[in-house]
């Protein structure tokens, strides 16, 4: 759902003397400090993207033959908070693209998301309707013309049935890009990236209980909060922390929490769980990056991260639907140990191809293209 891509030099040089409460790196690493990727965050990112699919087949469990809290009593309580993984995506991409961006063109910066998001999500709304179709799970397909409009990822504001419910996180991100493309056409230092935090902020905080309308939906009050403290973070880690930043972060994780309650509050079917989990997961989230931003983690450069955070995009597109499919046509005829087993792994397995044979190459190819015009 969100990469990293190794920002260019800075178009700008940033003013120290007039940052306050920051400083030219002098130490060792200070040339490759804001540059370069973060292995740490491929594996954060799995680590989202894995709570977001427990949650969907161990809690939310559609396509079971029977209630998930009696196939699987020893994860259900666990799972049930697993979709607090999409509020650590919104957190890290807050991070990534703020990073990826510093720095370069805005039109490099607009054609290396499209690149980036819309092949795999092609592949995936085609193979997600392929399986609907083919596979007699229970699940109706959709008509063509709701699949076709799927295609353009903006099912949300157009009025569509998505293919997958769980796209209506990209709508969000692309949200946030357009917010962040007008910052990055403006020019990105530190004081217009820390400016452009507060104000989000707060006009997040003004239009939170104004009723639904263009303006909440651009500043997603409910999940802006994650965004902004990415983006804190990120300046963190290129320009060393600082009380001002820390204190965002502080504003953003107590704002978040409202919202965040009111939705768990939201998911009835959970039955009457403890809301104080999500107060703890999320500090752990912040906590987790707080310690990327101070360089604590810089030093994890396992081989394997890369490939794991190449897997989560795919992974999170296509697990859920199909892997519904999967539990209703055969969860009575095998174990659901094994069939949970074997559908992460074939998920796994078709996410790494659908990394390597349509992403990469289609997006290099999209690229290209969209750079020569």
């Amino acid at each position: 759902m969100l990469n990293q891509t190794a920002p260019a030099p800075l178009a700008a040089p940033v003013s120290w003397s007039r940052v306050p409460g920051t400083r030219p790196d002098t130490g060792p690493d200070a040339a490759g400090r804001g540059r370069g990727r973060l292995h740490v965050l491929d594996g954060l990112r799995l680590v989202a993207a894995l709570m977001v699919v427990g949650y969907h087949y161990l809690a939310f469990g559609e396509g079971w033959p029977a209630p998930v809290e009696r196939l699987f009593p020893g994860t259900y309580s666990v799972a049930s908070y697993g979709y607090l993984g999409v509020e650590f995506f919104f957190l890290i991409s807050g991070f990534v693209i703020c990073m990826s961006g510093w720095g370069r063109p805005v039109k490099d910066f607009f054609v290396s998301r499209v690149a980036r998001l819309y092949p795999a999500y092609w592949f995936a709304v085609v193979a997600t309707s392929v399986t609907v179709a083919v596979i007699p799970g229970g699940r109706e397909h959709l008509p063509w013309n709701d699949i076709v409009t799927n295609l353009t990822m903006l099912q949300e504001p157009l009025g569509a049935e998505p293919v997958d419910a769980v796209y209506w996180t990209l709508f969000a991100e692309l949200r946030f890009y357009l917010l962040f493309t007008v910052l990055a056409w403006w020019g990105l230092t530190y004081r217009r990236v820390l400016l452009f935090c507060c104000a989000w902020g707060a006009a997040s905080a003004l239009v939170a209980p104004a009723a639904p309308g263009p303006l909440r939906l651009l500043l997603m009050p409910e999940y802006s909060w994650f965004f902004i403290a990415g983006m804190a973070f990120y300046l963190m880690y290129r320009f060393r922390p600082n009380l001002m930043l820390f204190g965002v972060v502080g504003v953003c994780y107590c704002a978040s929490l409202a919202p965040s309650i009111d939705k768990f509050k939201g998911l009835t079917f959970l039955g009457d769980r403890p809301a104080w989990p999500v107060l703890v997961v999320l500090a752990a989230f912040f906590g987790v990056m707080a310690l990327v931003a101070t360089g604590r983690l810089s030093c994890i450069r396992w081989r394997w991260l890369p490939v794991a955070g190449a897997l989560t995009y795919p992974l999170y597109l296509l697990h859920e639907v199909i892997g519904w499919e999967f539990f209703a046509r055969f969860g009575a005829r095998v174990s659901p140990w094994v069939l949970l087993t074997a559908v992460l792994l074939g998920m796994l397995v078709l996410s790494y191809l659908v990394h390597r044979l349509v992403e990469r190459p289609l997006g290099r190819s999209l690229r290209r293209h969209l750079l020569r015009r």
